[in-house]
């Protein structure tokens, strides 16, 4: 079964570190771009990084400086690194993965189950 399982998720003081993973599982053959995403309670989803398959980034302007994506090809896996972390990113952090083929089938997208990152002050 082609799937996406995060991890790392918890509860941290503001102005401490997580670090996010996401695995994808199944018969992937590949995957383009894979991203994270979050939504705070009563708020839409939004797009915190992402990152190609040629490594090239972006970041959502209030994350800038603080969080790090990166990615293992090899291991189907893409990484959040979180620092200096403010009330503020409180909300369910959220995989994707786009371009998926399973062998030369092609799947739009995948999204994995979500992880809750709670930030106290």
């Amino acid at each position: 079964q082609v799937q996406l399982v995060e991890s790392g998720g918890g509860l941290v003081q503001a102005g401490g570190s997580l670090r996010l993973s996401c695995t994808a599982g199944g018969s992937i053959s590949s995957i383009g771009a894979m991203g994270w995403y979050r939504q705070a309670r009563g708020k839409q989803r939004e797009l915190v990084a992402r990152i190609t398959s040629g490594t090239n980034t972006n970041y959502a302007d209030s994350v800038k400086g603080r969080f790090t994506i990166s990615r293992d090809s090899a291991k189907n896996t893409v990484y959040l690194q979180m620092n200096s972390l403010k009330s503020e990113d409180t909300a369910v952090y959220y995989c994707k993965a786009e371009g998926v083929r399973v062998g030369i089938i092609p799947i739009n997208e995948l999204w994995g189950q979500g992880t809750q990152v709670t930030v106290s002050s």
